[in-house]
């Protein structure tokens, strides 16, 4: 299972009403949160999640809200008990960056571990993962770029899922019964000179699920691409078509346009988010998205699901 929720839909400046844009995952007991813009930790506390679980900050580009929530949300944390290491990631850059805001959130009890992305993105590292005890498979986190003004990654959390074990095959392999809950869990192990590998009582891998998320971006194939056959998609929505200049202007996305990458890549459903502040309802926009891509949501803040496996 993997619980998602948006603590803010706003794209640049808060307002009363609305959070800047961040989005938070939680899988096997630790949490990921994409983007980190002013105030977040307390949209995240409205949201009724804990700082203190955070193991993974993923960050898409530097501009001020997506990032000024950075020192707020490290001093949450660390006053909610957290010590183990937190992974910070994001395009080339995020190391300065982050120095830079840590001015103002020092003495913090866990280590702050930075990883940049190549240019073109890529996977994260196994090593920069938060540690999980609770699942099975660990989550995959890819970067994708984004077309911005600046440096910009979308992001895509997958969860695997590995086939299920046989007792019958493990019976008929003479495997002892001592062996199976290592190599269920992905092990190989070597016992009286033989070596057991998982693939000898695992079945085939089953569907995950697959989480991506993209903003301050024009449309572009790649991330068609690379969102493809996402249960959901979480991406901007900044302007109506009305607004559509505007939105080539500043690179962002208006709601159809976001809708027609949901389309085209056959995604599970959809949810709009960072809405500009010139938008203050989304409804229409949403209507418009709807008729291209008819499993859209407006996002709002709070907006949480919790994705299920097939079976």
């Amino acid at each position: 299972m993997l619980d998602v929720c948006l603590m803010g839909c706003g794209g640049s400046i808060p307002k009363p009403d609305r959070w800047l844009t961040s989005a938070l995952m939680r899988y096997g007991g630790e949490t990921l949160i994409i983007d980190c813009g002013e105030g977040t930790q307390l949209a995240m506390k409205e949201a009724g999640f804990v700082a203190g679980k955070i193991g993974l900050i993923l960050l898409t580009h530097f501009h001020a809200d997506h990032v000024s929530g950075l020192p707020g949300m490290l001093l949450s944390m660390a006053n909610e008990g957290r010590t183990d290491p937190v992974t910070i990631a994001g395009p080339k850059g995020c190391g300065r960056i982050v120095s830079s805001l840590c001015v103002i959130a020092q003495g913090l009890p866990f280590q702050i571990v930075i990883y940049e992305f190549p240019n073109g993105g890529g996977e994260l590292p196994t090593e920069y993962l938060p540690v999980n005890n609770n699942a099975g498979d660990p989550m995959k986190v890819t970067a994708y770029p984004a077309r911005h003004s600046m440096p910009c990654f979308g992001y895509k959390v997958s969860i695997p899922r590995r086939g299920k074990f046989d007792p019958v095959r493990a019976k008929e392999k003479d495997i002892p019964v001592k062996l199976w809950g290592t190599l269920q869990r992905g092990d190989t192990v070597e016992l009286d000179g033989k070596v057991y590998t998982p693939d000898m009582v695992m079945g085939e891998s089953r569907r995950g699920l697959v989480v991506s998320y993209v903003t301050d971006t024009r449309p572009t194939p790649e991330i068609v691409e690379a969102v493809r056959g996402s249960d959901l998609l979480i991406c901007e929505g900044m302007f109506g078509s009305d607004k559509a200049e505007r939105a080539k202007k500043s690179r962002h996305m208006t709601a159809p346009e976001a809708a027609a990458i949901a389309r085209d890549a056959e995604v599970g459903e959809l949810w709009l988010t960072h809405y500009s502040p010139s938008l203050p309802d989304p409804a229409e926009s949403t209507e418009e998205a709807r008729r291209i891509f008819p499993k859209t949501e407006a996002g709002f803040d709070g907006k949480h699901v919790l994705l299920r496996f097939e079976d």
